[in-house]
């Protein structure tokens, strides 16, 4: 059986839940701070073009996104190894705890203010979520899974379909190879994928209609999926 064959369903189940989150976050996001604040890529290739272009503010800003982003991952690695110092704290909820908190504090503080320096303060803070989201499920799933970019997730998709599609006619290659698609992998990263942009187009609709308070059900879920994570901990990697 494949890496993706033996992922346990409850690890592919928080990936495609963590999937629809960062993509209603992503998407509804840009509605309000008119930035997405999970897509590192863009954010450096913005700054680059501003380099060149001497618009120093929007480097800054991108540098900032960079930051906060790679602060959030950076965070997520400091909490799980610390849990697993202290089997008190599962170390996989702990990220998600957080993150939970954090956009819940946005929900109630961008609610009714809907200001600009909420906004201003959005975009560093939900790249900083997306950060700890995407290096939380990293380590849970062993770097199997990731939640916060397409990427990654639509390039092994064409891989697996394209060796899906490959006609294994005449002889075995060397060594009696086979060029055999991983289905397993490819209902879990077409789960993902789905569950990205179904959590886009909600995010966007809830974040244009409601405005910031729509991080709060966003919340009420990375809750649920840390308590469940709580009663899973023991099986899942121990990896550093």
């Amino acid at each position: 059986m494949t890496n993706f064959g033996r992922l346990a369903v409850s690890e592919a189940g928080l990936g495609i839940s963590l999937a629809f989150i960062a993509g209603a976050v992503n998407a509804g996001g840009f509605l309000l701070v008119g930035q997405y604040t999970s897509h590192m890529s863009g954010i450096l290739s913005a700054m680059a073009d501003a380099v060149v272009l001497h618009a120093l503010g929007p480097a800054l800003a991108g540098s900032l996104a960079v930051l906060a982003f790679l602060s959030g991952a950076g965070l997520s690695a400091i909490l799980i190894n610390w849990g697993r110092r202290h089997p008190r704290h599962p170390p996989h909820a702990l990220p998600l705890v957080l993150e939970a908190v954090l956009l819940l504090f946005l929900g109630i503080l961008g609610g009714p203010v809907r200001a600009e320096p909420v906004v201003a303060l959005a975009v560093p803070l939900l790249c900083f979520l997306m950060g700890l989201q995407n290096a939380t499920i990293t380590k849970i799933s062993g770097a199997r899974i990731r939640t916060t970019h397409m990427t990654g997730v639509v390039t092994d998709l064409g891989i697996e379909l394209g060796k899906l599609a490959y006609w294994n006619r005449g002889s075995p290659g060397p060594g009696g190879h086979m060029v055999r698609a991983d289905r397993a992998k490819l209902r879990l990263l077409g789960s993902i994928l789905s569950a990205f942009i179904l959590g886009g187009v909600a995010g966007a609709f809830a974040f244009a209609t409601l405005g910031f308070v729509s991080t709060v059900p966003l919340a009420l879920a990375l809750l649920l999926l840390a308590r469940a994570i709580v009663r899973a901990e023991r099986h899942l990697p121990r990896t550093a």
